[in-house]
């Protein structure tokens, strides 16, 4: 079973090295490449002011986090949310910076010492799209996710565009959920027989490239080569003949 959580941040500035704290944290969870709908999402009481910057990006102001819960009471049930999943996050550098730094106040701690790993989806993309601007939204509108309901950032909401997002970039499937009533009608994927074919009983003829279109096809591989910033893979794979 392959279960991902997408995970997101909230919080009272730039800096845990300067005391900024976590104000609210959402999480989405898919398993084997499907939403389950088991989100986690809490509203944290930093025990400190907002930055007033933080607030125009985030909109959650002091007086509303003040009955909220601190990380301390939360921390056992966002490690056993997490505990041995893949974790996404975009600008993991950031979240993983503060979730640390949350830690370190309890002793229970890194982040990464308590899930199976830490994907950064920025990382991806800026490999995927060299040069272009990679933000969440940017992603949105480039790979067709519908943001138009993103006013302010919110954790849960951003977790959620993240999943969409992630799917696109790596092209699992063309939807998040697969119709349940085709699963059980037999008209999933995996449901199928499959029919063992002898081809050796075809002659198969090998048509070969003319000149211009090996040259065309040439030019091709060297573009995309270029794109990815010289991280092809055949380049350095050896043609056994």
């Amino acid at each position: 079973m392959s279960r991902q959580i997408f995970l997101d941040t909230e919080t009272t500035g730039l800096s845990p090295e300067s005391g900024d704290r976590i104000i609210e944290i959402g999480c989405v969870e898919m398993v084997n490449r499907r939403l389950t709908g088991r989100h986690l999402h809490f509203y944290i009481n930093p025990e400190r002011p907002s930055h007033e910057d933080a607030v125009k990006i985030h909109g959650l102001t002091d007086e509303f986090l003040a009955d909220k819960p601190v990380f301390a009471a939360l921390v056992d049930e966002i490690l056993d949310y997490c505990r041995d999943a893949e974790i996404i996050i975009h600008n993991a550098s950031f979240d993983v910076g503060f979730l640390n730094a949350e830690l370190k106040r309890l002793n229970r701690g890194l982040f990464q010492d308590h899930v199976a790993g830490i994907i950064d989806s920025l990382v991806m993309a800026r490999e995927m799209f060299p040069g272009k601007s990679n933000s969440l939204d940017a992603l949105c509108r480039r790979l067709e996710v519908d943001n138009t309901h993103r006013t302010l950032h919110g954790a849960l909401m951003d977790a959620e565009l993240l999943a969409e997002v992630y799917i696109n970039m790596t092209r699992g499937q063309d939807a998040l959920l697969i119709d349940s009533d085709a699963s059980e009608n037999g008209e999933g994927q995996g449901t199928q027989e499959v029919v063992a074919i002898d081809f050796s009983a075809f002659d198969l003829p090998v048509i070969k490239p003319t000149d211009e279109e090996a040259e065309a096809f040439d030019k091709s591989l060297e573009a995309i080569d270029k794109a990815s910033g010289g991280k092809t893979l055949w380049k350095s794979m050896e043609v056994v003949l």
